[in-house]
Order: structure tokens, then C-alpha cells, then sequence
């Protein structure tokens, strides 16, 4: 059977031998990852290493490689939203299952381990400020996954389908799409201390996720809407930007992905915390502890 060849023009390799826009060489990968938007948290994920190994910055991809507890370890910085978890999933993929000297994709998969840490707005009122949200189902509105082959094999179609009319979707949109995070990396991260949630990808911070500023919303009932939805007794929790293509993209890739988000604004009580920062300390800590 012949193998594929990635041609130079889809995978672009940097003189030095790293991918494109993560500035990674194949030989600094770790089977273990956490990923943070912001470039500059990677600086706090990485003081609680043993060791650090290297340090590359790129644009908004940030990543520090190191130890902790004697597990090789790295943090990498996606920066803001779901097209930069297209790149970040694809190249990272690519240097697990790509031999980057003759472009071919390996016989032998590399399956990746990687958490997403993050903050959100609920979007229900029993979720307090601090409270640490696992994406148990992630509800893409970006539309990332849409455009590869196998997306209905990995999604949740009845899920999709009842959001889409009890909101009264609308066809400009981007179909939404519904993923699982791995199970059994759920378990492990969120254990009995950590709500288990639904929560929404979207594909921008204002408009998308129904802050009205200057312009008008084109349905300013969504939200409204969202917050009253319920499938199989589960409800919408929280909005952030990244869990679905990571949930998504993973499946398809064969990793293993999940995302965890600190609540730090609640959309329904109108109330947010800027000085979180101590809660996400708290959380790296713990999934440091259980990655």
C-alpha cells in the first residue's frame, strides 16, 4: 500500500525543521500537553514544572517543554479562537504522525493527551463565579469541523438537530455540531469536584455569543433561547471558543482531548469576576496533578 506524502505546499516545514506556525520540531513533542489561550499564562503553567527543557515563541503560540513529577510535559498558547485550534490540533498532529524528512504519514499512530484549560460565561444561574466547567460535550457554532471528511461519525446528530429547532437556527449560520471529549480523560480530570457540562464554542466574543455593543444582534433572543434548552436532561452551561474543533478535531485525529473552563462571568446573573486569576492558578495545579 502506498503511503501518503504531504506535499510542502499543505505542510510547510521551516528551515530549521519545525512546523510552520508552532515553531515545534518533531524531536520537542510530549504525549502529555496543556493548552491556555493567553501566551503569557504558559509562563505560570510552566513555574510549576520540575524542569524546562525549551522555551519557542511564535506569533501567539507560546510553549514551554519541561517535567512535572518526572512526566514529560509541555504548555502551548492557542491564543483566541476556534481557527487557531485548527492550526495548533493540525501541526501538533502532523509532528506526532508525520515523518517530517520524507513527508510521509507514519504506519505506527501517535495518540496526544491534551488539556485545555480556560475561563467562560454561564449561561445558567446555578454556576458561581470560580466554579471549574468540563466540556463533557462541546457545541461547535464555528463550523471548523464541517469542513472534514467523517464529522456526523464523531458527532451527537440528535443533539444537533433538537438545538437547531428549538432555537430556530439560522440557515447563514454555520451548522452547529455537537462532540464528546474522551471520556475517560473526563473522569480522570474532573473526578467528583469539577461540573460536568455542555458547552458552547463560539466563533467570536461580541455578536456570536450575544453581547449586544453598538450594532444590533440579528436574533437577540438566542441566549434567551439557549439557556431554556434541554436534550436528554442535558442544559446548555457556558460559552467559550475553542472546546468543539479540540473535542472534534481530536476524535478524528485519534487523541484524546477535553477541555476545562473556570467560570469567570455568568451571562444570566450579569455578574463577572476580572481578578480570577487565583482561580486559574488553582485549577492548572489540579490538572498538573491528575493529567
Amino acid at each position: 500500500m502506498t503511503k501518503k506524502v504531504i506535499p510542502p505546499s499543505e505542510l510547510i516545514i521551516n528551515p530549521d525543521g519545525s512546523v510552520f506556525h508552532l515553531h515545534l520540531r518533531p524531536d520537542q513533542l510530549t504525549d502529555r500537553i496543556i493548552l491556555v489561550g493567553d501566551p503569557a499564562r504558559v509562563d505560570l503553567v510552566a513555574g510549576f514544572f520540575d524542569t524546562q527543557t525549551f522555551e519557542v515563541s511564535s506569533r501567539e503560540f507560546h510553549t514551554i517543554g519541561g517535567t512535572y513529577k518526572g512526566k514529560p510535559i509541555m504548555c502551548l498558547s492557542h491564543g483566541i479562537g476556534p481557527d487557531n485550534i485548527d492550526i495548533v490540533i493540525n501541526e501538533l498532529d502532523a509532528l506526532a504522525n508525520v515523518d517530517f524528512t520524507t513527508r510521509e504519514v507514519k504506519d505506527e499512530k501517535r495518540s496526544l493527551t491534551m488539556v485545555r484549560i480556560g475561563t467562560s460565561g454561564a449561561l445558567q444561574p446555578e454556576l458561581t463565579l470560580g466554579t471549574p466547567v468540563i466540556a463533557e460535550k462541546s457545541i461547535g457554532f464555528d463550523g471548523v469541523l464541517n469542513y472534514y471528511a467523517g464529522r456526523n461519525e464523531v458527532a451527537d446528530l440528535g443533539f444537533e438537530k433538537a438545538l437547531c429547532d428549538h432555537t430556530h437556527w439560522n440557515p447563514l449560520w454555520a451548522k452547529p455540531y455537537v462532540v464528546d471529549a474522551d471520556a475517560e480523560l473526563v473522569d480522570r480530570i474532573g473526578r467528583d469536584d469539577m461540573v460536568r457540562g455542555n458547552t458552547i464554542s463560539a466563533v467570536g466574543f461580541y455578536g456570536p455569543q450575544g453581547r449586544e455593543l453598538r450594532l444590533p444582534l440579528s436574533n437577540p433572543d438566542l441566549n434567551s433561547l439557549i439557556e431554556s434548552f434541554e436534550y436528554n436532561g442535558r442544559r446548555v452551561t457556558n460559552y467559550e471558543m475553542e472546546s468543539a474543533p479540540l473535542a472534534g478535531l481530536g476524535r478524528l485525529m485519534g487523541h484524546r482531548c477535553m477541555t476545562v473552563c473556570s467560570i469567570i462571568a455568568n451571562r444570566f446573573t450579569n455578574v463577572s469576576n476580572p481578578n480570577y486569576k487565583d482561580g486559574i492558578r488553582t485549577l492548572i495545579e489540579t490538572v498538573l496533578e491528575r493529567i
